[in-house]
């Protein structure tokens, strides 16, 4: 049995969470509780994050810690991974959902909140792993789960430093994949399309993105139980709603369509 296999039961695994003070990452927390497992959530928000782990514990019936972490800082990141590990327990599952993104136009996009983009979506999922699977490694057993997005796959307009940031977390997701099989440790990229959350309090500031593309718009407790349930599999990707993955598809076959597609059907930012 591959490392990985052996959390299909997730009862009393540490289960460590980024982004986790709401939105998807609030969500997969309560659906890893419900599977009984040890919920450790990560944010900058620890007030949030406090009521976050109170749920969690009441749902699961078992213990459940916040630790505050800026993903942008690596000496954060190093000291939270050492410290769960040394006084919680082994990690046995990452998900990296820390992140955010701005819809505006490349021309006028702030070049310093593009390497903040990047120091959070990429390097910070980057060095979460890197810390977490030389722990995992020793014990050959984990599973990682980067949350990217279809935009790594579907470009459209005012999405260009977003879809690059989360091009990159893909791209080392699909590597990594096959450099920690052998070591026990599974890779599961999840590329959702827009989710129901605050994250667009900050990047949609026209406040009205999501009313346009509403038959698009996913649910995070639909979606987070979805990826909770791969965990435990081989399963390398999750790409949702499927009718963008059906596009992103097209978008490889069809460029010239593609592109028509991605400046005008799903052009609504």
């Amino acid at each position: 049995m591959n490392g990985y296999q052996e959390l299909k039961s997730l009862r009393n695994r540490i289960v460590v969470i980024t982004g986790a003070s709401s939105g998807l990452g609030e969500k997969i927390a309560y659906q890893a509780a419900m599977k009984k497992a040890i919920v450790v959530v990560c944010a900058r928000r620890k007030d949030k994050l406090e009521k976050v782990a109170e749920v969690c514990r009441k749902i699961s019936g078992r213990l459940a810690f916040a630790y505050e972490l800026d993903v942008s800082d690596p000496t954060q990141i190093e000291e939270v991974v050492a410290d769960v590990e040394t006084t919680i327990g082994p990690i046995d599952v990452l998900v990296n959902n820390a992140g955010f993104g701005l819809m505006e136009n490349m021309l006028d996009f702030s070049m310093d909140i593009a390497e903040k983009m990047f120091r959070v979506n990429v390097l910070g999922a980057m060095y979460m792993t890197k810390y977490t699977a030389l722990q995992m490694a020793e014990r050959h057993r984990g599973a990682i789960i980067n949350i990217a997005s279809i935009a790594a796959k579907i470009q459209t307009p005012k999405s260009a430093v977003y879809a690059a940031s989360k091009a990159a977390v893909l791209a080392y997701s699909n590597a990594i994949r096959l450099e920690l099989k052998p070591l026990g440790i599974s890779v599961l990229t999840v590329n959702p399309g827009p989710i129901r959350t605050h994250f667009f309090d900050y990047a949609d500031k026209s406040g009205h993105y999501l009313d346009s593309i509403s038959g698009l718009v996913l649910e995070p407790e639909k979606l987070a139980a979805k990826i909770v349930s791969t965990i435990g599999t081989s399963k390398r990707e999750i790409n949702r709603p499927l009718l963008m993955e059906a596009a992103a598809h097209a978008y490889r076959v069809f460029p010239r369509a593609g592109d028509f597609l991605a400046s005008t059907m799903f052009n609504k930012k």
